[in-house]
């Protein structure tokens, strides 16, 4: 443990005199800041688009369980027709059968409105997956500019701190347009 302690500081003062760590130092500092606040996005994104896409499934549920209760009560009323004769109990059979037309008909209309309600939901999930695939792409390419900040450590060669501060650009700017999507 003393060793890893003593390389840490050798490591800080190293830091110290040569400007360049500094500077790739600090810029990794912040893409690491990114990449967990991108990261963090990403993943509420991704369970916000399985929560909207469980209620569109549970409204889909719903509206079929309307759909055969419209349907069942229609049937209902075509068998009242079928089934008794014409003069027996007429009028009791004509309110019945009315009674199951008006049920069936308030299932239509709640039918119809779940259904917008059900797409409404898919809509919205929709948007959250493509807020996470924005996210997850701008969370990719942070973190190979991460890796190349480190390289850049390794080789001392500027190319790749510019290459990754061009990454780290690029995330950032990808995953700000997951604010936007829709």
């Amino acid at each position: 443990m003393s060793d890893e302690l003593s390389e840490l500081h050798e490591h800080a003062e190293a830091g110290r005199e040569d400007p360049q760590v500094r500077r790739v130092s600090l810029s990794m500092a912040l893409i690491a800041v990114l990449v967990a606040a991108v990261g963090l996005l990403s993943h509420r994104a991704h369970t916000a688009a399985i929560l909207k896409q469980a209620e569109a499934s549970d409204q889909w549920s719903y509206m079929q369980a309307k759909n055969i209760r419209m349907h069942t009560y229609a049937l209902f009323a075509d068998l009242l027709d079928m089934a008794a004769p014409a003069g027996a109990d007429g009028e009791k059979r004509q309110a019945k059968r009315e009674a199951y037309t008006k049920q069936s008909e308030k299932y239509k209309d709640d039918v119809a409105e779940i259904n917008k309600k059900a797409t409404e939901l898919e809509h919205e999930r929709d948007t959250q997956e493509h807020r996470a695939d924005r996210y997850d792409t701008g969370e990719v390419l942070l973190e190979i500019s991460l890796v190349l900040s480190s390289v850049t450590l390794m080789t001392r060669k500027n190319s790749y701190w510019i290459l990754s501060l061009g990454l780290a650009a690029a995330g950032t700017a990808i995953a700000v347009t997951g604010f936007f999507a829709n």
